[in-house]
């Protein structure tokens, strides 16, 4: 995964979770359908951004065919995973402990949410000890 995945803008962020989510190539129109609810683009907007996105290296356009598929070069996980990873120690100083006195302090989080990390948290440890 490495430093070189670059950070995407809302709306690119957006286009990708439609993407990710199909799993399979999509065209610039399943796209805008997608969306349709959230964005009211023109196409051209959305080629724009399409464009934009595989400059950055997040899609691969398949032109062989008279319609052009688009795919996901980076993995969500991937790209979740380094946005995390930046967010904490932006923000947090990779405190863990900060990030979630923060959530609990600003009522974002509550005891319920917290009881249900305790219980992913022995999940994630006892595979670790298994492993």
């Amino acid at each position: 995964m490495g430093e070189k995945i670059k950070r995407l803008g809302d709306a690119e962020l957006e286009i990708m979770l439609v993407i990710w989510d199909v799993k399979e190539p999509v065209t610039s129109n399943f796209v805008l359908e997608n969306l349709h609810n959230r964005r009211h683009w023109k196409l051209s907007t959305l080629m724009t951004i399409l464009a934009r996105l595989a400059e950055k290296g997040f899609v691969y356009c398949d032109r062989s065919t008279r319609t052009n598929y688009y795919s996901a070069l980076i993995s969500e996980k991937d790209y979740k995973a380094k946005e995390s990873s930046s967010f904490l120690e932006k923000l947090f100083g990779n405190s863990l402990q900060n990030l979630m006195t923060s959530l609990y302090d600003s009522n974002a989080i509550n005891d319920t949410d917290l009881s249900e990390l305790r219980k992913i948290i022995d999940e994630l440890g006892g595979k670790k000890d298994n492993a």
